[in-house]
């Protein structure tokens, strides 16, 4: 969250924003905050800069419900390749493995979702946004460091596939607060004796608040400056 000296236009408000590809959540906030002068602003759940879709800000009084939206049922959909990986199982880093594909089956493939649908022990992406030591674990990994992660308890109750491109996989997740999805992606590609990365993300929801109804960030910071007579 940030917060600094300027004056707040209003008392708060929720807004709904479409974050493009290769933003951070930050650079998002960072945006909104500068253009549209807010006092105190702060995002309810990073989104990767590779994965793309609904971001929510809370302003002034607002900030108060983070949490709420934090903790709220996410939706996602994206695409995942089978038989190549990555270290961050996704496009941030180069592969690093190739493993073959010629054995997997759909009946394989269905059997991997159900193992992956349902209340799971997911270990968290060494690329990924979770502290240890007082340190993002991404910092530990582009340093080559090696960490012991621990296993985290989340909820998918939908996983659905589309395997019409195999060996590109399209993919929709309904999941709990916590859940990974670059995880389940590298699950399932070890559940399939292959391996995985994902190539695209979009998150579509956070509880009752749909993609949808998002603005782009531009759209939004010019909608906002007209509404408080910025030039």
């Amino acid at each position: 969250m940030i917060d600094d000296s300027a004056t707040s236009p209003d008392e708060g408000e929720v807004i709904l924003l479409n974050k493009p590809l290769t933003w951070t959540s930050f650079d998002a906030v960072n945006k909104i905050k500068k253009a549209c002068r807010f006092k105190k602003i702060g995002h309810a759940g990073t989104l990767d800069p590779l994965a793309t879709g609904l971001l929510i800000l809370c302003t002034g009084k607002k900030t108060k419900e983070i949490d709420t939206y934090q903790g709220a049922e996410k939706e996602y959909t994206g695409k995942m390749v089978l038989g190549k990986t990555t270290p961050s199982i996704d496009l941030e880093t180069p592969f690093d493995g190739e493993y073959p594909i010629d054995h997997i089956t759909p009946e394989l493939m269905q059997a991997a979702v159900a193992k992956l649908t349902g209340e799971l022990s997911q270990y968290p992406p060494i690329y990924s946004a979770v502290k240890m030591g007082g340190e993002r674990l991404y910092k530990k990994a582009r340093r080559g460091e090696a960490v012991e992660i621990k296993p985290r308890s989340v909820s998918v109750p939908v996983f659905e596939i589309d395997a019409v491109h195999f060996p590109e996989i399209s993919f929709r997740v309904v999941c709990s607060k916590g859940t990974y999805i670059r995880s389940l992606v590298r699950d399932f590609g070890m559940l399939l004796e292959s391996g995985a990365y994902m190539s695209e993300l979009c998150r579509t929801r956070i509880g009752a608040y749909w993609l949808k109804d998002a603005d782009e960030i531009e759209e939004y910071v010019k909608r906002k400056r007209e509404e408080l007579g910025l030039s």
